[in-house]
């Protein structure tokens, strides 16, 4: 979804095996190349008492940002707002692979894996002015995993949860699972006053460094946010106060704001003005590889797509070499669902072009040169350079193959309400782990949904469904099983249904303006920027 994010799903959780050697920090450049020195955001700025500057942070996403303000069901873009308005029990280190205190300063897990005890921070409140405790912890915990939503199936190992008393909080759990991990989701594990938390966005209940000053939906100047002056970590001088959230679906234009001085973000380069901003005077860029990757989803359900030949047939027109040479390091080319370092990973899956054998497919499906012409429609990201790229290649190829691809950039709302609908036969969106596991990409994207919500290939099997289900608990148990088992799904889903072809991964290609410090990438919370780990230089 994606820069999108996805918004329902049940399901089970399990333990992930943490073997990501692909999700280091990236590193920061200035202009010219020289490496600028960048403190870990696992932990606050500091404690020092005092207001914070009067400056504004501008970050120019491409899409529009806020889709859900809940903090339990939100599973879309707005993750990049409320990971500075909400906060988890732990944060996950992308530099270290763990997790990292948050608002649980310690704890400790039984030998089997079954009992977590989490020790609270004393003396934060949340917004409203309550106290953040166990007992509220417990309450917002539980409303989260009651509402179902969003990422909720993150909690589902859990059995029972107590407020031991007002700074411990135990969970027990109906098989083992990584609950310090777990918690570090930017999903369904934020912390908040559950009396108070308001849908619609006019009520923050959280305990983050921010809260909302504003948003007006569907406007350039869509969110800004205010600090909270009584947040537990404290302000410095030169740390941000404001942040403006500045809607700019064309990189160009994000590029030409940039080096104007207009904003101080932008989430996504193309290669080109990336090599560009990295001898820009004003300018640093950062460079790092992600777990999100780009799917393209076939139409299982409906339309010529609903025939496996031509499904099959499309994932053979792909160009993915071309488009990964295309990219110029912006992407890698994939190897299977599961991005390298997850566990589930499986080398060997590299998909290839094989025009006649497209060809010969169509033909058998009724398509092709000289038979009837076959009419396709697209949507993907207004404003993303690389799926842009990708569909310019595809319609090339395809109408080599008597293929029209009708292609349509729409706003992710707009695209995500017509995928809802069936209302397209391709449709291309990116993916990510809700935390470090493959988990997600079989439960919410292949998974069988009545009413489809991030399942955009309208896929349904039963037997897939069932190999689902099991991966959490086998992965728990048996990881060298619970490989084969994703290698055993990722040929059924890719190969045997020809659902999906999955062309690359990202590597996200960043630039900032040169007078902020601070900045670390971290892959498990993509296109995130914690404002509050920044500071202006002078």
């Amino acid at each position: 979804m994606r820069w999108h994010k996805r918004l329902l799903v049940a399901g089970v959780a399990g333990v992930l095996a943490l073997t990501a050697s692909a999700c280091a920090g990236g590193q920061v450049r200035g202009a010219g190349g020289t490496p600028q020195p960048q403190p870990s955001s696992g932990s606050p700025a500091g404690q020092t008492s005092g207001p914070a500057n009067d400056a504004t942070f501008v970050y120019a996403p491409n899409q529009d940002v806020v889709t859900d303000w809940d903090p339990a069901t939100s599973y879309s873009n707005e993750i990049v707002a409320l990971s500075n308005i909400y906060e988890g029990l732990t944060r996950y280190n992308s530099q270290t692979k763990q997790a990292e205190p948050r608002l649980a300063t310690e704890w400790t897990s039984s030998a089997e894996g079954k009992e977590w005890t989490f020790k609270l921070r004393q003396g934060v409140k949340f917004h409203t002015g309550d106290p953040m405790d166990a007992e509220a912890a417990k309450k917002a915990i539980e409303r989260t995993i009651e509402k179902k939503g969003g990422a909720a199936y993150i909690w589902d190992p859990v059995d029972k949860i107590e407020a031991v008393d007002a700074s411990t909080l135990k969970f027990t759990l109906k098989y083992a699972a990584p609950l310090d991990l777990v918690s570090s989701s930017g999903y369904a594990a934020w912390i908040y006053d559950a009396d108070a938390v308001d849908a619609d966005g006019k009520t923050t209940a959280g305990t983050g460094p921010y809260t909302i000053d504003s948003w007006k939906k569907g406007e350039e100047n869509e969110l800004t946010l205010k600090a909270y002056e009584d947040y537990w970590g404290g302000w410095k001088p030169e740390q941000y106060k404001k942040v403006t959230f500045r809607v700019t679906p064309e990189i160009t234009t994000a590029w030409q704001l940039l080096q104007n001085g207009e904003v101080n973000f932008v989430r996504r380069l193309n290669p080109q003005l990336f090599a560009q901003a990295g001898t820009t005077q004003g300018v640093q860029t950062a460079q790092a590889q992600s777990f999100q990757n780009l799917l393209v989803l076939f139409n299982t359900a409906g339309g010529a797509t609903k025939d496996v030949k031509v499904r099959q047939a499309l994932q053979l027109a792909i160009d993915y070499d071309g488009l990964a040479a295309a990219l110029e390091g912006s992407g890698v080319k994939a190897s299977g669902l599961v991005p390298e370092g997850l566990i589930g990973h499986v080398n060997g899956m590299e998909p290839k072009q094989d025009l006649p054998r497209a060809q010969q497919l169509l033909a058998d499906a009724g398509y092709g040169p000289d038979l009837e012409e076959l009419k396709l429609s697209l949507t993907y990201a207004i404003g993303d350079e690389d799926q842009k790229l990708l569909v310019t290649l595809l319609s090339s190829t395809l109408k080599q193959l008597n293929v029209t691809l009708q292609a349509k950039p729409m706003n992710w709302s707009a695209q995500w309400d017509l995928g809802k609908k069936g209302g397209q036969d391709i449709f291309v969106m990116y993916w990510y782990p809700d935390y470090p596991d493959a988990y997600s990409w079989f439960l919410n994207v292949f998974k069988s949904a009545e009413k489809p919500q991030f399942n955009l290939s309208y896929l349904k099997n039963a037997q897939i469904d069932a190999a689902i289900d099991k991966l959490p608990e086998l992965t728990a148990t048996d990881k060298l099983a619970a490989e084969m088992e994703y290698q055993k799904l990722q040929q059924q889903i890719i190969e045997q249904e020809a659902a999906v072809a999955v062309p690359y991964v990202q590597r996200y290609q960043r630039a900032l303006s040169a007078d902020v410090q601070g900045y670390q990438d971290n892959p498990a919370y993509p296109n995130v920027v914690f404002f509050y780990d920044l500071k202006r230089a002078g």
